[in-house]
């Protein structure tokens, strides 16, 4: 019972963000048409959006966009650049203290650091389901992988077979095999043929 349960609120908490996402992606294509109509104000100072506006409501903008990206693909990446925007709004926009400015700029440094020296490539995933009989050429540009193919013709299935036969792996369902920048899962099969494969890309 306890499973179902938790497998429920798995499945209502990614429909709660993504109807989040929808609503915050909404807001902003209102802001921005609002904020688009209101640039023939931008000459007179005394006007919103004057300068300082304008600036601030696109980082807020921003933000709001990479918001929207972070639910979406729950990577360290997305919070990274999250982080990354609301610390740059800090310092550009408010013109606070020289302290605080160089307080933020360490801030930055740390988030570039952490970056380079903490994250692994497979903490940062795309991952797509696309049939057995894909083109390994079309999934390599739509993933932005480099699984190996050495024609036109050769397909998922017959890349992941290859790379099972090699390493000794029996194909099933959930078995999977391991490339330079990319996995490839087995989720569905039938009749002894791989129907589904997940293509999972490291991104580096």
């Amino acid at each position: 019972m306890g499973k179902y349960f938790s497998a429920f609120l798995t499945r209502l908490t990614v429909f709660l963000e993504f109807f989040i996402s929808i609503m915050l992606a909404v807001g902003i294509i209102l802001l921005c048409a609002r904020l688009a109509g209101s640039l023939i104000h931008i000459p007179d100072l005394d006007v919103y959006p004057n300068y300082d506006d304008l600036l601030a409501a696109c980082f807020e903008l921003i933000i709001g966009v990479e918001l929207i990206r972070m639910m979406c693909y729950h990577t360290p990446d997305t919070v990274f650049e999250v982080l990354l925007f609301a610390i740059a709004r800090q310092i550009i926009i408010d013109h606070t203290s020289a302290l605080s400015s160089l307080i933020g700029v360490a801030a930055i440094a740390v988030l570039f650091a952490t970056r380079k020296y903490l994250f692994f490539g497979y903490d940062m995933l795309e991952k797509n389901i696309f049939r057995g009989s894909s083109r390994v050429r079309v999934v390599n540009k739509v993933m932005g992988c480099h699984l190996p193919c050495t024609s036109d013709s050769d397909t998922l299935e017959s890349a992941f077979c290859a790379k099972a036969e090699a390493e000794d792996i029996t194909p099933r369902e959930d078995a999977c095999v391991y490339f330079e920048d990319a996995g490839l899962r087995i989720t569905k099969m039938r009749d002894g043929k791989i129907k589904r494969i997940e293509v999972i890309h490291a991104i580096h």
